[in-house]
């Protein structure tokens, strides 16, 4: 498979990772709504484009809170940015809308967590999942008593 095909096969994989998880917090945050699914598609598209280039100016600039919060600020940033989205897409004329910030908080924590669990089942984001087994210890011999500090 050739690089710009991976890199197109690895995009439209996780627009529809990003889609999906848009869509669970759909179903169980009531203030998120969409009528067009366009619409929920262009959310979604738009989403992981802010989450790639605006995300991590934000981390950095927010940085002293993230430290003084162990990361937790992260939501903080989540939600601002599904907020974000939904003000922008209306502004647009699209009916994609996030109605408080405790909305858009509550669906940046179900989509992180949706994205974050489909990536690892499939494989598509950077986060991977290992299990290996440690050799067992070598045999003692039948002179090994254990470890002898001579004074």
């Amino acid at each position: 498979m050739q690089l710009g095909t991976k890199r197109s096969v690895r995009f439209l994989e996780v627009w529809l990772i990003n889609t999906l998880a848009v869509l669970v917090a759909y179903y169980i945050v009531p203030g998120i709504h969409f009528s067009r699914w366009s619409d929920l598609l262009i959310a979604s598209a738009l989403l992981g484009t802010l989450n790639a280039f605006i995300r991590p100016i934000l981390m950095f600039f927010a940085l002293p809170l993230l430290i003084f919060t162990l990361g937790l600020f992260t939501f903080v940033i989540n939600a601002l940015l599904l907020y974000g989205i939904g003000w922008l897409m209306g502004l647009w004329g699209l009916q994609f809308t996030v109605d408080t910030f405790w909305a858009a908080f509550f669906g940046a924590f179900i989509i992180s967590t949706v994205s974050v669990t489909l990536n690892i089942l499939t494989g598509t984001g950077s986060t991977r999942i290992t299990f290996s087994h440690r050799p067992p210890p070598p045999p003692k011999s039948d002179d090994d008593d254990g470890p002898v500090i001579d004074v």
